[in-house]
């Protein structure tokens, strides 16, 4: 995604910015590959031309605006074309626009308007006045405006095409330059970082970036810490991160299931035991809490422990010491508790299953793990990333995902989260043999069932409200139908964004909002991790 606020600040565009505005009197507008101007919503944004100006001065002026760019847009996205003359909202009155191409790839649009052409008449432009007259602009005001606006023809009219492609050929270069020194930042940190960096948690979506910017915080302290989310969802690998990313990390680092013991197995596992504490017990064991002396032990599935054994947690929690199974002199540790549950603990304290000063013991900084249903638009990262680990181990040519096919995968729910994602990318890399491409057929059947139940032809087909959960809070249910109804018109209308946003009757600025919130734009995250 490009970065449009600093190349607006680069000297190089806003010289040629300065020139354009200058010499030809037009405004330079930035576009992104969703349709929305950048910066003009910003009190601080000043035009340049008079003539636009006034029109933003109009309480629909910026409607006015997204209507010229909506046409760029649906031009581009439709076109091989690298540049669009258009006629604007005010009949008789033009633009010109260039695409931004990063390594083929369509990555916004840069429009300088507005402007007559030569050839323009009298009776054209009398009827740009009548026009802005009648959208209740003031006759002197629009007068005055259009005369002050440029007629472009000849060397002139080159000229001013060429200033505004090489604005477009800047951002695009600045992009790919900033892309470079990125990847070779990433590639750098890989070669010299340890196995567990934050980054090989993988997930871009604002809920794992919110997680990651945690564990850069709680990493270096030395505080306990609670990690919370269901199964699948990568417990063990955060508290890992933590661990490599913190002052114990050239310590050990250890795990324990509490849920794969029972009670006096537990015992033992956590704190040994001394020889002849029980039938077997032949010699003396350290226990794991021992064991990682001066590093960190993962305590996964805590909210799996007894009473009995919450309490021996407790104590050496507080205090730091420990009785082995057997012994009659308790040992000493410095060790850092991470633990984890997929269950609701503040339930089982109001029920008296779990301790609730063990709890605020163990929840000094509680990390949230969200499902992967939640962050929709990490699926296709994840999906790449297996993908790639996957081909490579087996000594295969990398593959790729069909359009159709990440399609199908992003409309699953994922109950097993990224560890059901990672299995179900293995199988499709042993399915697909020799064929480059994964297509949806050799989906497991679960996801190709799932698929056509999260394609109701329900809310916009007269459905009803089949498919939305009619339980709960009023506020929750308006909005799974938002998303249902959202969802199915964008695939209806064939991912229109316009003629969805006339059927919703919102703006289009309005629904590029709400596909974005709800990560619904499916089509272009399968286009993106497809390679197409």
């Amino acid at each position: 995604m490009i970065d449009w606020k600093a190349i607006k600040d680069l000297h190089t565009t806003k010289s040629l910015e300065k020139i354009i505005g200058n010499w030809y009197g037009l405004d330079v507008l930035y576009v992104d590959t969703q349709g929305r101007v950048q910066f003009i919503q910003d009190p601080s944004y000043g035009f340049k031309s008079p003539f636009l100006k006034l029109q933003i001065s109009h309480s629909f002026g910026h409607d006015w605006i997204e209507s010229d760019v909506e046409k760029v847009y649906d031009f581009f996205s439709s076109s091989q074309e690298s540049s669009y003359e258009f006629g604007a909202f005010f009949p008789g009155t033009y633009g010109y626009a260039h695409k931004v191409m990063v390594d083929g790839e369509f990555c916004g649009t840069v429009i300088a308007y507005p402007y007559f052409k030569d050839t323009s008449t009298t009776e054209e432009v009398e009827h740009v006045i009548s026009k802005m007259v009648e959208c209740g602009i003031a006759v002197e005001d629009a007068k005055v405006a259009v005369s002050k606006m440029k007629r472009f023809a000849g060397r002139f009219y080159t000229e001013m095409k060429e200033l505004v492609g090489i604005v477009s050929d800047e951002v695009a270069t600045f992009h790919h330059e900033i892309s470079k020194r990125e990847d070779r930042i990433m590639d750098l940190n890989s070669e010299i970082g340890n196995k567990y960096r934050y980054h090989n948690l993988i997930g871009k979506s604002k809920k794992m970036q919110q997680v990651y910017h945690l564990l850069s915080k709680v990493s270096p302290s030395e505080s306990t810490i609670m990690i919370q989310g269901e199964n699948g969802t990568g417990k063990e690998m955060v508290a890992k991160a933590i661990h490599y990313n913190s002052p114990r990390k050239d310590a050990l680092f250890m795990a324990v299931n509490c849920s794969a013991f029972n009670d006096n197995l537990l015992d033992s596992e956590l704190f040994g035991h001394v020889k002849g504490a029980f039938t077997g017990a032949i010699k003396d064991k350290k226990g794991v809490f021992e064991a990682a002396n001066g590093g960190t032990l993962f305590l996964d599935e805590i909210g799996d422990t007894s009473p009995s054994m919450q309490v021996k947690l407790l104590r050496i929690l507080q205090e730091g010491t420990f009785m082995p199974v057997g012994a009659t002199v308790p040992k000493k540790v410095n060790v850092r508790v991470i633990a984890a549950t997929n269950k609701n603990l503040k339930e089982m304290i109001a029920r008296g299953e779990f301790r609730e000063d063990l709890y605020y013991r163990l929840n000094v900084i509680n990390v949230a793990l969200p499902p992967l249903r939640e962050r929709q638009e990490d699926i296709p990262v994840l999906m790449d990333f297996f993908l790639q680990k996957r081909c490579e181990e087996a000594g295969l040519p990398i593959k790729t995902f069909s359009k159709k096919c990440m399609e199908k995968m992003l409309d699953h729910t994922w109950p097993g989260n990224v560890r059901e994602l990672q299995n179900e990318v293995e199988r499709l890399v042993v399915l697909a043999g020799d064929e480059k491409m994964i297509t949806p057929e050799i989906l497991s059947s679960r996801i190709l069932e799932s698929s056509e139940v999260a394609r109701p032809g329900s809310s916009a087909t007269g459905g009803g409200l089949r498919g939305v959960n009619t339980q709960g809070s009023l506020k929750d249910a308006m909005e799974e139908l938002e998303i249902l109804m959202i969802r199915e018109g964008l695939k209806r209308t064939g991912f229109n964004k316009s003629r969805l946003a006339k059927e919703l009757g919102i703006s289009r600025a309005g629904l590029i909002m709400k596909v974005d919130k709800y990560g619904l734009d499916k089509r272009a995250q399968a286009k993106k991790a497809a390679g197409e």
